[in-house]
């Protein structure tokens, strides 16, 4: 695989390709994306073990969307059992090395949350998330300062995790060689990345906190149910489809 170097301003191109993706099959994107919810909150439910399963789950689960994108570009049929795709690979390290990689992330996030505690409190946080009444000002400031320092501590796992499932996959790299090789793929290309995320901290934080405010100006709080969590559904999956994009612009297969 060969790094290659991209401008600030492809961050804007890649949310375009992302969206080009996905037009190209909607419904296929939004059914893995769909699925994988669903996966994860039922994986919720069990005790204890539930949300590590997933984590560890999730490098394999990327190179199955992943693959996904490969097969849309190519026209293919999508069906659900493309998540498993990174599994059924015939090398048996590489279904090792995206195991160990689930568990690396897994254990990084649970670090993550023992920081995270000392500064959110997470049951005042859910309880703001989940009342019926509109937020306060400093609801929304709480909100807020929780988003920012879970995003704070998450970048340098974002970092090292970004590509190191597919250069594990199709790279076909040790573990260490693919955390290392993300981290320099986004240091390198930290201009794009940090465009790119402000783009996307738009779209899916900022514009649903605008449309719930302005229907609820207009008096159509009603409606809200019915807009905010298609459209934040929507740019999800216009999300997952632009990690192809980064993928593409970051690194040359041979």
């Amino acid at each position: 695989m060969q790094l290659k170097h991209a401008f600030a301003s492809d961050g804007y191109v890649w949310m375009r390709q992302g969206f080009w993706l996905f037009k190209k099959n909607p419904l296929a994107f939004l059914m893995l994306v769909f699925l994988y919810i669903f996966i994860a909150q039922f994986a919720i439910l069990i005790p204890v073990f539930g949300v590590f399963i997933i984590l560890v789950l999730t490098p394999g689960l990327t190179v199955g969307f992943m693959t996904a994108c490969q097969m849309v570009i190519r026209g293919e049929r999508v069906y659900p059992t493309v998540y498993l795709s990174g599994f059924k690979t015939v090398d048996p390290l590489v279904r090792k090395n995206l195991l160990t990689l689930g568990t690396i992330y897994a254990f990084l996030i649970l670090i993550l949350s023992l920081i995270a505690s000392a500064f959110i409190d997470f049951k005042q946080l859910l309880t703001i998330l989940t009342q019926q009444s509109p937020p306060t000002l400093r609801d929304v400031e709480s909100i807020y300062f929780g988003l920012g320092v879970g995003l704070l501590l998450y970048v340098p796992i974002a970092m090292i995790m970004w590509f190191a499932p597919l250069l594990v996959a199709w790279g076909k790299m040790s573990v260490g060689q693919a955390l290392f090789s993300s981290w320099i793929a986004c240091w390198s290309n930290r201009g794009a990345f940090i465009y790119y995320m402000i783009i996307w901290a738009i779209i899916i934080v900022a514009m649903p906190f605008f449309f719930e405010a302005l229907l609820d100006g207009m008096g159509m709080r009603v409606a809200i149910p019915f807009i905010i969590p298609p459209y934040s559904m929507a740019a999800l999956t216009v999300l997952y489809c632009s990690f192809f994009a980064t993928w593409k612009a970051c690194f040359d297969p041979d």
